[in-house]
């Protein structure tokens, strides 16, 4: 095997949750009274921490709103949660990953709260092997996530590929010395991604799925 670790962002690039999350800051933005940022601004700050991502999608809302903000995208958020899924065959790819023997993991924006409410999910019970969110540690593209996941599950960053659907991921891979890869069916349009050197593309989970058992 080239990789011992795979770590994963989770929306957009597992979770098919990209639309709701653009609707749920734009309804969140609507509420508190800011100027309601497009479906491209909204979807560029998924990866981020909630907060980071809020203020950078709603410049004009004044810090002192930012808790409310933010309440309002979680109540939001909630209301559609348990409507949404896994891309179709990402759970076939997990397992085959899971037996040939790599270590898995998620590297997220979303809250520790949030993700493991999603992992609760009988189906994903025991498949990651470590997780971390950007409310317990550093936000992307800041490298610190992944260089603890590193450190917890004893690898290397030549060991370790990072698979995201945003240029956050693909610059935390970057700064923490790790290749990466990308998909185009999330948050970020694959234009911006060549800058960035992932060592692929893929437009669906098959495609990523041939790469990684190919060349993982």
């Amino acid at each position: 095997m080239h990789f011992d670790l795979i770590a994963f962002d989770w929306d957009g690039t597992l979770f098919d949750s990209t639309a709701i999350i653009v609707r749920c800051i734009q309804a969140a933005v609507a509420d508190v009274g800011g100027t309601v940022p497009t479906d491209q601004a909204a979807s560029y700050v998924i990866g981020l921490g909630l907060m980071q991502a809020l203020a950078h999608a709603a410049p004009d809302v004044p810090p002192d709103k930012y808790p409310e903000l933010g309440a309002r995208y979680r109540h939001h958020y909630q209301a559609h949660q348990d409507d949404l899924s896994l891309f179709d065959g990402v759970l076939p790819l997990l397992t085959e990953l899971k037996v040939r023997g790599h270590k898995l993991a998620v590297a997220t924006g979303k809250s520790r709260a949030g993700l493991d409410h999603v992992l609760h999910a009988v189906e994903l019970q025991g498949m990651f092997d470590a997780s971390r969110t950007a409310d317990q540690t550093a936000g992307k593209p800041h490298p610190r996530m992944l260089l603890e996941l590193m450190t917890e599950l004893r690898t290397t960053p030549e060991r370790t590929l990072m698979i995201g659907d945003t240029t956050h991921d693909l610059q935390l891979a970057l700064n923490a010395g790790c290749p990466s890869v990308a998909v185009s069916y999330g948050a970020h349009e694959p234009d911006a991604f060549a800058a960035l050197k992932p060592r692929f593309v893929a437009h669906s989970v098959a495609q990523l799925h041939t790469w990684l058992i190919d060349n993982a």
